[in-house]
């Protein structure tokens, strides 16, 4: 179908939730994609960091193949030998002890919180506040835009869940002032990905654990994002030595399908049959594909390659970053970069290298956002970087 038809048939059928660009993707392979009207691009958004192992990548396809010969879902009332492999996949690699399976981040996020809810009253007499930071995001639903510090994706759809608070992302002292007799936990993104590809230092992590330790409180990391090899590490937080009672992953996980995980240690996995619930979570066919994407993304090397191109990255925007005024920080880890450039530029940047047959994504209003694949190549990034040269010197 051609792109106008594409269109039309969206914006008469479907609900007007996105601020859709004028491109329909057909098919990819690798890092590249092509449009609808046959248009080749470098894609290095891979779905908002989400197809970590590239297009149609044949070990998923292979997966996905085999388990669709077999069956797709049969619910949560029996066993499911692929999710039994996942979860001891991701504990084994990891420092947790039990797993949760869901369907998208939103849903992750809403579990962590669920269960920390029920630790609170356990264990800690009834605590339930949750610190969140502000400019963080953790998905759309009523409670986790709650979770969400930024008003703008709460304005309309008050009343809010209660018994979240928000301190300011990389200042410790704002979130001790938030402390309280009914602190129960503090949720936090190792990287604020949607806030801006923010990073912080170790300093700030170590004094966050020991706010931690000593008043007795939860750590809740949200790795959607980040998860999965993103940042060169399975979970971002082992960058940092972080030891996280509960961490909740999405996006990487599937390689394009939609799961959502919880990760807990056993002094939090407290769920009982009951408690939560997923009617699709961790079925067949998602966890045939998550076992193949984590197995190929812990496997030999291949880590250590994405932080190594993740340097490489950086330090060639750094080198734009001599030549082109307009951008003012480069920051990131491993395949997770954002390029900080004067904001009323980012729309104008982000049309031009799509017209110039790269695909690229902002954050926060101040980033350009580099997610691509785990799987790229040098060769592809010096493409880019050579075409953003370009891009940023007709400004």
């Amino acid at each position: 179908m051609k792109f106008e038809k594409i269109k039309q048939k969206t914006e008469k059928y479907v609900m007007n939730t996105y601020g859709r660009l004028n491109l329909a993707i057909e098919k990819g392979e690798g890092t590249k994609v092509w449009d609808s009207e046959g248009k080749e691009y470098l894609d290095f958004l891979a779905g908002i960091a989400v197809t970590n192992l590239g297009h149609s990548n044949p070990k998923i396809i292979a997966a996905a193949k085999e388990q669709l010969d077999k069956i797709m879902h049969s619910s949560n009332m029996y066993y499911i030998e692929n999710q039994a492999l996942l979860a001891e996949l991701i504990v084994e690699n990891s420092g947790f002890d039990k797993m949760f399976f869901c369907n998208s981040g939103a849903e992750a996020n809403e579990g962590a919180i669920k269960l920390a809810r029920k630790y609170g009253k356990a264990k800690l007499n009834g605590r339930n506040e949750i610190i969140t930071m502000k400019k963080s995001f953790h998905g759309r639903t009523i409670t986790t835009i709650t979770a969400t510090g930024q008003e703008k994706y709460q304005k309309d759809f008050t009343p809010l869940t209660e018994g979240f608070v928000y301190a300011e992302y990389g200042n410790i002292e704002s979130i001790k002032e938030k402390l309280n007799d009914n602190t129960l936990a503090i949720m936090i993104e190792v990287i604020q990905g949607e806030g801006g590809v923010n990073v912080l230092k170790k300093d700030f992590w170590d004094e966050l654990g020991k706010v931690v330790k000593e008043n007795n409180i939860l750590l809740i990391i949200d790795e959607v994002q980040t998860g999965v090899g993103r940042t060169g590490y399975l979970f971002a937080h082992e960058m940092y030595g972080l030891k996280p009672h509960i961490a909740t992953l999405a996006k990487g996980l599937g390689n394009g399908i939609p799961i959502g995980a919880v990760a807990a240690v056993n002094e939090v996995s407290l769920f009982v049959p009951g408690d939560h619930a997923s009617t699709f979570g961790g079925n067949h066919l998602s966890t045939a594909i998550a076992n193949a994407t984590v197995k190929e993304i812990i496997n030999g090397d291949f880590l250590k390659d994405v932080r190594d191109k993740g340097e490489y990255f950086k330090e060639s925007l750094r080198k734009l970053q001599e030549k082109h005024e307009c951008i003012s920080d480069v920051r990131g880890e491993g395949l997770l970069i954002g390029l900080e450039v004067t904001p009323e530029k980012i729309p104008l940047i982000s049309s031009e290298m799509m017209k110039n047959g790269v695909l690229i994504g902002s954050a926060g209003g101040i980033v350009l956002r580099f997610a691509p694949p785990l799987t790229v190549t040098k060769e592809e990034i010096d493409k880019v970087i050579e075409k953003l040269d370009i891009v940023l010197g007709t400004l």
